[in-house]
């Protein structure tokens, strides 16, 4: 299964888009995830199955000043 991520194609991801995150090492409380080209509530990513050809965008969360 091949899965495209913020542009680039990802072989063999996680099953889910949390499994995914934990995956990438991002935090799940600090990011937010286009699915689809929908925004993914944050308590979906559990619940949400990733198949072939699915699109993410991913954006994380940065502090600064």
């Amino acid at each position: 299964m091949t899965i495209i991520v913020n542009g680039t194609a990802k072989s063999d991801p996680a099953a889910d888009v949390a499994g995914l995150l934990t995956q990438l090492g991002l935090d799940p409380a600090r990011v937010a995830v286009e699915y689809n080209r929908n925004i993914l509530a944050r308590e979906r990513f559990a619940a949400t199955t990733l198949a072939d050809g699915d699109e993410l965008e991913i954006v994380q969360f940065v502090g600064g000043g």
